[in-house]
């Protein structure tokens, strides 16, 4: 954390809340990839798994088509993976400055274990395609038996690489997601988030439903996506076997079927499990919408099933990945609920290092805080009775040892309690917010004694 502390700049208002439009951006194009990445991979190794028990050709075919669609190339995996998730941290580590929540801690951790995950997936992902070929090899063909030799040093090898990086990519891109949710669900709980423990943070029930539901969401876009790599897009590849196409479309479409279905209802659960203070009129909008795309794609799934027109593949994959950009938007702005008053506090720092930048801060050095709470705030306040707004000894106590979070407060009021009206922005200088927060929470300090 300490490299970070020394790039993080200063952020305005304005630049914070870009960053948050950034963060909707890079998470829509990390998650969906990841997700089919992370649900391609165990299927691929299942299956794998399964041809050597039961030799079903189709479980090999299987088994290669899928790691070979989700992973694309080794720089779809860089440009998709590797360079969105550095991104998220940094982009973090700007929200979340000066705070001591430990979200940007367990996204390092998933980087370097997804990372890992990563190579180890794309290397397993050839040595799947180097089997295959080794494999349609005949080795009574073969009349040379120094190259014979040779080829079945190369079968091993490559069915050594094949058995051990399938399972282990896997492991590490399940702890590597695990810490990432983890992450995620600090930043969206900042206002209550206390879990020091990594072990305790990772089995909080919010992270675990949260991880759940994208586990449920992971396998459900990539059942789609092998749908419609291999129904769609690569229509006339399979048409020579009829048999393996019905098989395909049969599995895949089971098996995002039995892992959409339970969405709904985890997405309803994490929705109300938010706090007041996290919840808005967007984040029930967007949970709508993806509930909505949700069961729009499961009578896409039944169309498909009905009529056999493999267009409607393509139509479940682009549902499935706008349910998922709706669930990314919602957790989005619920973290931006959790975190404003934090965003606040760093965006009045940023306004008090310019204004000395300007030489502004000689200027209302000559004011106190009590001349200026006399002229700009005692109309509407008083610290022992009500008036235009609540008694400061009834909101102070809140603020006792948060003079930073009670500046930013003045500075950009927010309506709190729905018994007074929003307190209008004073348009106090940085300097002046300060001033007068101390002298309030000095002169609460001396009246309670």
């Amino acid at each position: 954390m300490e490299f970070l502390d020394k790039i993080i700049l200063p952020q305005s208002a304005e630049h914070i809340e870009l960053l948050h439009y950034m963060m909707i951006l890079v998470l829509s194009i990390f998650i969906p990839f990841i997700s089919i990445i992370f649900g391609g991979t165990f299927l691929s190794v299942y299956y794998g798994s399964k041809f050597k028990k039961n030799n079903n050709t189709h479980y090999k075919i299987y088994s290669k088509d899928i790691i070979e669609s989700v992973t694309v190339n080794n720089a779809v995996g860089v440009i998709l993976g590797i360079v969105p998730l550095l991104t998220s941290i940094f982009i973090f580590a700007q929200l979340l400055d000066q705070s001591k929540i430990n979200t940007v801690n367990y996204l390092i951790l998933a980087f370097i274990f997804i990372l890992i995950a990563l190579i180890m997936i794309y290397t397993y992902r050839y040595s799947v395609t180097f089997n295959f070929i080794f494999n349609s090899v005949n080795d009574n063909d073969l009349n040379d038996s120094v190259v014979k030799e040779e080829l079945n040093k190369i079968k091993i090898s490559s069915s050594h690489l094949n058995n051990r990086y399938g399972k282990l990519g896997f492991a590490f891109l399940f702890l590597g997601m695990w810490f990432f949710v983890t992450g995620i669900t600090s930043a969206e709980l900042f206002t209550t988030w206390d879990i020091s423990s990594i072990i305790t943070a990772m089995f909080a029930p919010s992270v675990l439903l949260k991880f759940i539901t994208f586990i449920c969401m992971a396998f459900t876009i990539t059942a789609a996506d092998i749908l419609f790599i291999h129904l769609y897009w690569n229509e006339n590849k399979n048409d020579e076997n009829p048999d393996y196409r019905k098989f395909l479309k049969n599995n895949a479409s089971k098996l995002g079927l039995r892992f959409g279905i339970p969405l709904p209802i985890l997405i309803a659960i994490n929705l109300f499990s938010l706090s007041d203070k996290n919840l808005s009129g967007s984040i029930f909008i967007f949970s709508f919408l993806a509930i909505l795309l949700l069961f729009l794609s499961y009578h896409f799934f039944f169309m498909l099933e009905v009529k056999n027109d493999y267009r409607f593949s393509s139509i479940i994959f682009i549902t499935l990945i706008l349910a998922s950009i709706s669930l990314i938007i919602k957790d989005e702005k619920a973290i931006g609920n959790a975190t404003r008053q934090h965003s606040l506090v760093l965006s009045t720092e940023y306004d008090k290092i310019l204004a000395e930048l300007k030489g502004e801060g000689s200027v209302t050095a000559a004011l106190s805080g009590k001349e200026i709470y006399d002229v700009r705030c005692a109309s509407c306040h008083r610290f022992d009775r009500k008036l235009v707004g609540p008694a400061y000894f009834d909101v102070l106590p809140q603020f006792v040892g948060k003079q930073a979070q009670l500046v930013a407060f003045i500075r950009n009021p927010v309506k709190v309690n729905p018994a007074f009206p929003p307190m209008p922005n004073p348009g106090l200088k940085p300097q002046e917010a300060e001033a007068v927060a101390k002298y309030l929470l000095d002169e609460f300090a001396k009246r309670n004694k």
